[in-house]
């Protein structure tokens, strides 16, 4: 990414594919709150004869109902897990947008060429799995199916505005927000620009304390060390699946800022494990 706007330079992206030539480019990330340029990576890959294959474990709901760039069109091969935003079980899905021959001339028994999709049916099983869980393929049939419907997509909605929301009220409190804002459901915050002596660990550990779920996380250009780190990482799918909306955005970048800031206070720590607790009494799991 460049180092002024956190986003990805997609001319330096193209220039290490030359110097490099890999047979595979992978595009997705854990911690990149913007949307990706499928096309212009599949041009990258295209001028060095590079398979692309893009990961989108992390934004596939926001994908499946259209609010985020679709890889389909220009990936030669999508994967993604079944349980993020695809709000499904835990397991896994490998996609493409149209078949293709392997390009490692690999053949059947026939001494036909390999198509693309039976090597990687072949990878998986026999491969490195045996024994379906039956369950689980039945669970992600229903997610799949809820994906396909309107209040998911008005969930997956949700989902991006709680998150501009939570990021613009971060913001004002005088965090940074890696990249300037957030496209999809998460947001990158660089610790620094609010507390020099802030980590991460020291985030995760204080937040943790009044029963807060966040992650400690690198930043790009990181001085720190990945098990103590500069930044963390939040998200809005969780709390969007439990009803919140943008009128709770601003209250829960409060209370985290809040316990941050008085670290060092067991009561005051006490205290935003108290709110936590009041505010989520009126959005339990179960109805």
């Amino acid at each position: 990414v460049e180092k002024e706007t956190g986003l990805i330079d997609w001319e330096s992206v193209a220039q290490k594919a030359r110097e490099v030539k890999p047979k595979l480019i992978i595009s997705g990330a854990s911690s990149y709150s913007r949307d990706w340029n499928y096309k212009r990576l599949r041009e990258i890959a295209d001028e060095v004869g590079a398979l692309l294959l893009a990961d989108i474990s992390h934004p596939s709901g926001l994908i499946a109902t259209k609010l985020l760039n679709d890889p389909l069109p220009y990936c030669h091969i999508v994967t993604s897990t079944t349980h993020k935003t695809l709000r499904g079980p835990r397991g896994g899905v490998i996609m493409m947008g149209k078949d293709f021959e392997n390009p490692w001339g690999l053949t059947t028994p026939k001494d036909e060429i390999k198509k693309m999709s039976a090597v990687l049916d072949g990878a998986v099983f026999p491969g490195t799995q045996g024994g379906p869980l039956e369950h689980v393929i039945a669970a992600k049939a229903v997610a799949f199916q809820e994906a396909l419907g309107e209040s998911y997509r008005e969930y997956t909605k949700r989902i991006i505005e709680n998150s501009k929301e939570l990021a613009k009220t971060f913001v004002d409190l005088g965090y940074q927000i890696i990249s300037g804002g957030t496209d999809n459901h998460m947001m990158l915050i660089d610790l620094r620009a609010k507390d020099a002596e802030l980590t991460g660990k020291i985030a995760d550990d204080t937040l943790v304390k009044c029963h807060i779920t966040i992650n400690k996380n690198t930043v790009p250009f990181e001085t720190r060390s990945p098990f103590v780190t500069s930044g963390i990482r939040i998200g809005t799918a969780a709390i969007t699946s439990r009803g919140m909306g943008v009128n709770e955005m601003p209250l829960i970048a409060e209370l985290i800022d809040y316990a941050l800031v008085n670290r060092n206070h067991e009561s005051a720590l006490r205290s935003t494990q108290e709110k936590v607790h009041e505010l989520m009494s009126n959005y339990p799991l179960y109805s």
